[in-house]
């Protein structure tokens, strides 16, 4: 689940986002860096996001893509939770990795759409 939302000129920063979500919610809210999808800079350095984390199973990252417009989308926060629940990235999988990939999927999704939808509500405010 991602979604592209334009925010005030205000929140134009990481830091700034950061600030607001700690004001104004009652999740954790941190300044991490990238590695669920491992983006990088001009310089080859791993990009930040703001983690919105509700629990270990639901969260939300949140990062800048074009002008003022935050790219937020569903993630697993914690690591060893993503590795075993999130989308798997490996070229080749063999039947059971497809079946029991698809059976969490389907088992999983009504609970993480509910999440983010919940946590997609604190940058309501912020948005234009």
């Amino acid at each position: 689940m991602k979604e592209l939302i334009t925010v005030k000129s205000e929140y134009n920063s990481l830091d700034k986002i950061l600030n607001y979500l700690k004001n104004e919610s009652s999740y954790e809210c941190t300044k991490v860096y990238d590695s669920w999808e491992v983006r990088t800079d001009s310089n080859g350095q791993m990009e930040q996001c703001i983690l919105v984390k509700k629990s270990s199973m639901h969260g939300l990252k949140a990062y800048y893509g074009k002008d003022n417009t935050l790219n937020i989308s569903y993630i697993i926060p914690n690591k060893f939770m993503h590795a075993y629940f999130g989308k798997s990235k490996k070229a080749r999988r063999n039947i059971i990795e497809i079946i029991t990939g698809e059976i969490k999927s389907l088992l999983l999704v009504s609970s993480q759409k509910k999440s983010f939808e919940e946590i997609k509500k604190v940058f309501d405010k912020a948005v234009i």
